[in-house]
């Protein structure tokens, strides 16, 4: 049986290889629309979020600290990749580019546990994350955005 509800961009638990990875781009795709009221959707209303060191509950403050995110991390591209995952939870391993407002470039590495309700909703979210300076000539996410990574794009490299 398909675990995707009547709308086939709702994945409910529990998740297989393929559900897993379907929900993992579902997510790139909604962070890089850089829409906080798109993004926030994909969260239940009690959300409870550790981003570094910002801890957040529901989705106002989701909402709120995304916008902040954005207005401060310009250009941001993002790349997702499954790490693991179980029946209701997921683990991530992402990249993402961006500059800030004096033109300097980063790239941020980090990883996320996510944790789901029935209704597939993101119930827990905990964020490490590392910022690194790079030059322009060292970034690797050209697309067009805001918008999706295109199908072709390679992503994150693979771990050796």
């Amino acid at each position: 049986m398909n675990n995707i509800c009547s709308n086939p961009k709702v994945i409910v638990p529990p998740f297989t290889l393929e559900t897993a990875i379907r929900k993992v781009r579902l997510a790139e795709d909604a962070w890089n629309s850089r829409d906080p009221n798109r993004v926030a959707l994909a969260y239940s209303e009690d959300s409870v979020w550790r981003n570094r060191s910002h801890f957040l509950v529901g989705r106002d403050q989701i909402r709120e600290f995304l916008a902040d995110k954005w207005d401060r991390e310009h250009d941001y591209r993002l790349a997702k990749a499954l790490w693991a995952f179980t029946e209701v939870r997921i683990g991530v391993r992402f990249q993402y580019e961006w500059h800030d407002a004096s033109g300097q470039w980063f790239r941020s590495y980090g990883n996320e546990l996510w944790e789901f309700d029935d209704q597939g909703l993101m119930c827990r979210r905990e964020a490490s994350v590392n910022d690194v300076e790079i030059g322009e000539t060292e970034r690797k996410f050209f697309w067009t955005a805001p918008g999706p990574r295109p199908e072709d794009h390679p992503g994150i490299p693979s771990v050796k």
